[in-house]
Order: C-alpha cells, then sequence, then structure tokens
C-alpha cells in the first residue's frame, strides 16, 4: 500500500538558479535552495520513490491534465524568463501507474482528469525548477500535474486532492505531494521594478502582511481558518495559479480534517513583488 510520506508547499523562483551564477545576484537565494534540499533528503530519508508536482506554471483551460510519461527528458528554456532559465538539460523517469490512478480517481469523483503520456508534452518551470535542486541523481520519479487552472473551481481542486491521496495509498509508490507555487503573487509592474529594486522586494504591503498571517495560521494547525479565507486569499492577493496547487495539497492532506501543522524550511522572503516560503506539513 502506498503512502504520501512528505508534503509541502514551496518556491520555484528562477533566482535560485541566478544564485547560483557569479554575478549580483549570487548567494542570495541560497536559504531556499538549501529549503528544496532539506525537504529532498526527509523526503528520501521516508522512503520516498516518487514526486507529485503540482505545478503553477503549467496553465490549462479546460479540465485537468496530468504529465505522467514514463521519462522526461529535454534541454527546457523559459518563454517567461528566457534570461533566467536558459539551456536547463533534464532526465527523470516518471510514474504513468499512478499518473492514470490520479486520473481515474478524480474522474469517478466528477472531476474530469486527463493522465498524458506524450513525449512532446514537456514540463514546465515551476516542477523543473525544484527537481534541479531536490532530484538531482534523478532517482526518484515525478509526476506533474496542472496547477495553473484558469477557469476551475477550488472545490474541484479540492476533490481532485482527495484523489491524488486516494491514488497514492492504493498504489505501492511513497510520494513526496509538492505544491509548487508562490504565496501572494502580485509582480511588480515592468516600468516600476528597478526603482523598487524588484528582485528582493513585495508589491504590496498587505499582501505581506496576509501572508505572513497565513503562514502563523498554517504554523498554528489553524486549518479551518484558513481554508474559510482561502477563496480571498487568492483573489485579493493575486495566489499564483489561483492557488489551486494549494487547495489540492490540502484535499490530499483531508481538508478541513487535517489536524498537523505547518513548518517553515528556511524564511519566507518576497522576490519579483511575490511573497515566497517552502513549508513541510506534518503528516
Amino acid at each position: 500500500m502506498g503512502e504520501i510520506v512528505l508534503a509541502a508547499k514551496i518556491t520555484h523562483v528562477p533566482t535560485m538558479l541566478l544564485s547560483e551564477q557569479p554575478g549580483r545576484l549570487e548567494g542570495c537565494r541560497k536559504q531556499a535552495i538549501d529549503g528544496h534540499k532539506e525537504i529532498a533528503r526527509r523526503a528520501r530519508e521516508a522512503g520516498a520513490d516518487t514526486i507529485v508536482v503540482i505545478d503553477t506554471h503549467w496553465l490549462v483551460n479546460n479540465g485537468y491534465h496530468i504529465n505522467s510519461n514514463s521519462r522526461f527528458k529535454g534541454n527546457y528554456t523559459s518563454h517567461e524568463f528566457p534570461h533566467f532559465i536558459q539551456n536547463m538539460e533534464y532526465d527523470y523517469q516518471g510514474n504513468p501507474e499512478l499518473g492514470d490512478l490520479i486520473a481515474k480517481k478524480a474522474t469517478d469523483k466528477g472531476v474530469y482528469t486527463l493522465s498524458h503520456q506524450v513525449d512532446s508534452l514537456t514540463l514546465e518551470y515551476g516542477t523543473l525548477v525544484p527537481m534541479y535542486y531536490m532530484n538531482e541523481e534523478a532517482d526518484l520519479k515525478v509526476v506533474s500535474i496542472s496547477g495553473w487552472c484558469s477557469v476551475h473551481s477550488l472545490e474541484s481542486s479540492r476533490i481532485l486532492g482527495e484523489a491524488i491521496r486516494e491514488a497514492i495509498e492504493a498504489s505501492d509508490s511513497k510520494v513526496m505531494v509538492l505544491a509548487s507555487g508562490s504565496l501572494s503573487h502580485r509582480i511588480w509592474a515592468n516600468d516600476d521594478y528597478e526603482a523598487n529594486n524588484g528582485t528582493f522586494t513585495i508589491s504590496k504591503e498587505f499582501n505581506r502582511q496576509v501572508d505572513l498571517r497565513v503562514l502563523d495560521l498554517w504554523q498554528q494547525g489553524d486549518t479551518a481558518t484558513f481554508l474559510k479565507m482561502l477563496p480571498d486569499y487568492a483573489n485579493l492577493c493575486s495566489g499564483e495559479g489561483g492557488m489551486h496547487d494549494t487547495a489540492m495539497l490540502f484535499g490530499a492532506l483531508g481538508w478541513d480534517e487535517y489536524q498537523g501543522k505547518g513548518e517553515i524550511i528556511g524564511e519566507y522572503f518576497p522576490s519579483s513583488g511575490t511573497g515566497q516560503v517552502n513549508v513541510v506539513f506534518s503528516l
């Protein structure tokens, strides 16, 4: 019987990659990188063999979609930030059986979901950046789920999260589930970026304060209050991908029945106007 062995909300900012290169940004995201590596260490220690990534950079406009190919191999340059992420080589094994099972469980619950094994369906950087740090040896299988859901309800994403858990439990896989996306996500306007030192600042103090309150709620284990505010949080603070990754994560954790707490790995930090963090949730 399979199980979720680690669950986390994680950052995937591309400045993590620039942080490892000589220049103005060298070292600036070390704590975020260290957080990824610590999360991966814990997952391996718990016996993980697969990573399910809910990717807020995979935009879908109809249904839910899972990239569950048997192998992901390619060379990635970001269309969004081609000056940040260029020629990233990757080669990971997939877990098509688990991807197919998640899709079936979700569809059976009334949430139409398709699982794809298509070589030309490549991974987005919401998956590739964390894999770069968490799966350096490519020893963990990867399943990527669309998390930028433009016409979807948080309720249906909650149900998909339930399906993720049920499929994992019905499989033979030990899985780390990652919600890959920011907290608040109001990116600086292009004309205002340089004047506000945008790489290292948040665009709205309101967003920072709500982010910090959410982190307090997670650390206190007050899931009920957080879930009540989630729709407004996603809307008013421009949650990345509509915060469908977070809804799926909490759906997998048990939603309002979840009794655990969040542990911040490293520290909360602003990036390009957005609020970023790595948080592991107790199981």
